[in-house]
């Protein structure tokens, strides 16, 4: 068993999960995946499990019943990738929108430079946006200002899906109290992080929108995620957080520690 697990949600991705697969296990440094399918009705499952064999104890296949949502496919991996003892547990999607090759330079961010939490950054240097159109690159980009104005948390990307988590921070992070599934998850797990004191860091990636297949963003997501951030705000005035170690600074990328701020 490796130290770092891949978590990747799958919905109708026949098109990509192989290819992404195959690039994963061919980078330098060995990762374990974790496909977490939704039933996809387009087969997607029945490759995976096609190559269970040719990749023994490094490809795993969690099959839900129903299409039950982002976040929820999330906490499920991060619970199985503590039962097994992972170290290092990697958000990644399956359309090749997050560049597989910046696994490594998530992991040694976590592993070799000490920090909690890794985030495949799309503005921590500009803007950083492959084959979007402009209008979703803003609404993007003004998603993360609104995070960071209202919850005065100072990360850059909040929107990001493309991360890596020590097993401490999923460990201390309260995973049955995380209520929402899309672009409010990923803003959720991000605040929850923060307000316990972990560091983090933004590793700039360049992100690339999907070739093959169909996008499973809709409106819904950004309405849950821009209520939601009122929600979550509101919320951490009536819980308390204790740090899980004194003086634990966001990183230098970030550009205020969070016992300023918090």
């Amino acid at each position: 068993m490796n130290d770092g697990l891949v978590l990747i949600p799958t919905y109708n991705e026949r098109e990509n999960v192989e290819l992404i697969l195959r690039k994963v296990f061919s980078l330098s440094k060995a990762f374990d995946v974790l496909i977490i399918d939704d039933s996809s009705p387009d087969g997607t499952a029945a490759i995976v499990r096609g190559l269970a064999a040719e990749f023994p104890n490094r490809l795993f296949l969690e099959e839900r019943k129903g299409k039950l949502g982002l976040g929820t496919a999330y906490i499920h991996g991060f619970r199985w990738a503590l039962a097994h003892g992972y170290q290092y547990i990697f958000e990644m999607d399956a359309d090749f929108s997050h560049n597989p090759d910046d696994l490594v330079r998530l992991y040694d961010a976590c592993a070799h430079q000490g920090h909690d939490l890794a985030i495949g950054s799309r503005y921590i240097q500009g803007v950083n946006v492959v084959n979007w159109p402009m209008g979703r690159v803003l609404m993007s980009w003004f998603a993360s200002a609104y995070v960071r104005f209202i919850t005065g948390m100072p990360i850059m990307d909040a929107t990001a899906g493309f991360k890596c988590y020590t097993a401490r921070v999923l460990r201390t992070i309260q995973l049955d109290r995380i209520h929402f599934v899309g672009y409010a998850f990923q803003i959720e797990m991000k605040w929850l992080a923060y307000k316990y004191g972990f560091r983090i860091k933004e590793v700039p990636i360049i992100f690339t929108d999907r070739t093959r297949g169909t996008s499973k963003m809709s409106k819904g997501i950004f309405k849950e995620a821009f209520w939601g951030v009122i929600k979550m705000k509101i919320d951490s005035w009536f819980r308390r957080f204790q740090p899980v170690q004194a003086n634990n600074p966001v990183s230098a990328s970030v550009a205020t520690s969070a016992s300023e701020t918090r």
